[in-house]
């Protein structure tokens, strides 16, 4: 993976302070008013009658701002954690990769929890030469038998040191003559070679907070230590409601009907990004099975893919009206992907809009329903960094635009095909560029947000 530098004031702004935003100020936030008309994007309004001159179109640009909408679904979550008490679960070890421990990792034992040989070689006892027992010394057997000054004994790596050992010979340090004794080939070390008994720990040594990120060598910790289970957080449940009568399910587009690209992939990206996928639904265009199925659920999160704008059958908004919901962000200055949208269906589950287009859908997953599943999961916040930009980033003139980018040495470069509708980009991708409004020019830095499989994280894990 190519170096990183930290951000301490990226292109969107910093997004430490974005922490710190009220979410009133998300909720006074209107709807955004203009965008293109296609399915997926409202439509503009008219403007307002006797107004005078025709506003700037910042005037009409009102969706919530990129970075305050990410730290708005992360406060979202922590609200959740705070009210609903998640309780922590048992997991077993083959279970628990990708979880973030709810408890300390305390060792159960001593670790080694007993004296063992780090090398194969001789046991010896007591200055040189050394006669050699018949019996050697294998890991997994029971203690031997004490030495005597003058003994020695044949031993494996691992296995268990027998009393009165002055150190391990390493096989590669003796050599033994024609009346079979052992003679060393440089200067023996008392204790050399032997990993005494609570080296690396003793028992009740905190060996991990809580809040870890349960990676394979958090497991590995955690079976040396004498775990079968971890104590951890639950993975958030995620239902997701793919919307569209146009949607194909296999074979290629015919008669103006198109495959549903979201349905395949955002089940594996959501377990990414820690979720458990309980069930994946299509609804096609119905108002009143979009209604049951929301106020049906019970996973904690919600997501659906299109509709979210004003045409005849986007039916998310009206839906979400009508069972009382509320809008914590409705847009998200960004593209693609601004109609967007978070709302809180129940005191301990919100509902994540995603736009229809597929790439719109992956600056949705990323902006909304990573910060919230993540704060669901207790995980850690990826570091931010930026990378300079080998080519110019195409911006837009007032949003924030996120392009998909290759990591290239200490650069990224922007990739083609990164339209709304396309995700031939994104498949190719390391990460994706925050272009700030404007655009960027070669050389500038950008923050970058690494996908999942691409970051060598715990993320590769889609199960």
């Amino acid at each position: 993976m190519t170096a990183r530098s930290v951000r301490t004031g990226g292109p969107a702004g910093p997004a430490e302070d974005a922490d710190d935003l009220d979410v009133e100020e998300a909720l006074a936030l209107v709807r955004e008013d203009n965008g293109s008309a296609h399915r997926g994007h409202r439509p503009p309004g008219p403007p307002p009658q006797g107004s005078g001159p025709a506003a700037p179109p910042e005037a009409h640009h009102r969706a919530t701002p990129w970075p305050e909408a990410r730290a708005t679904a992360a406060r979202a979550a922590r609200a959740v954690t705070r009210s609903a008490r998640r309780a922590p679960v048992s997991v077993r070890l083959d279970d628990a990769l990708g979880l973030t421990l709810a408890a300390p990792l305390d060792a159960l034992t001593d670790l080694p929890s007993f004296d063992t040989s780090a090398m194969d070689g001789w046991v010896v006892a007591g200055p040189g030469p050394w006669a050699v027992r018949d019996e050697g010394v294998l890991a997994g057997h029971a203690e031997s038998a004490p030495l005597t000054d003058g003994e020695a004994a044949r031993i494996a790596t691992g296995a268990r040191v027998p009393p009165d050992t002055t150190a391990v010979l390493r096989s590669e340090h003796g050599r033994t003559d024609e009346k079979g004794r052992l003679h060393a080939t440089r200067d023996v070390v008392p204790g050399q070679d032997i990993r005494p008994r609570g080296q690396e720990c003793r028992s009740g040594d905190q060996l991990l907070p809580p809040g870890t990120l349960v990676t394979p060598a958090v497991l590995g910790l955690a079976a040396a230590a004498g775990y079968d289970t971890l104590t951890a957080v639950p993975r958030p449940r995620v239902e997701v409601l793919v919307l569209g009568d146009e949607l194909l399910t296999e074979g290629t587009p015919r008669d103006g009907l198109i495959r549903d690209a979201l349905g395949p992939m955002l089940p594996p990206w959501l377990r990414a990004l820690g979720a458990e996928v309980t069930a994946v639904r299509r609804l096609g265009d119905a108002a009143e099975a979009l209604r049951k199925a929301i106020t049906a659920s019970q996973a904690d999160v919600i997501v659906t893919t299109g509709g979210t704008a004003a045409g005849p059958v986007d039916h998310v908004h009206p839906v979400l009206d009508r069972i009382g919901a509320e809008l914590l962000v409705d847009g998200v200055k960004v593209r693609p992907g601004h109609p967007m949208l978070l709302a809180r269906t129940k005191e301990n589950q919100h509902l994540v809009g995603l736009p229809g287009n597929p790439l719109a859908a992956v600056s949705g997953l990323l902006t909304l329903a990573e910060p919230l599943l993540r704060t669901l999961a207790a995980r850690p916040a990826p570091e931010p960094y930026t990378l300079p930009l080998r080519d110019e980033a195409h911006g837009h003139p007032y949003d924030t635009r996120l392009v998909p980018v290759v990591l290239r040495g200490d650069s990224a470069v922007p990739l083609h095909y990164n339209g709304p509708a396309m995700l031939r980009g994104i498949a190719a991708a390391d990460a994706l560029a925050v272009v700030p409004p404007g655009g960027a020019r070669p050389g500038q830095e950008a923050e970058l947000l690494d996908l999942p499989w691409a970051s060598a994280g715990i993320g590769v894990c889609f199960t």
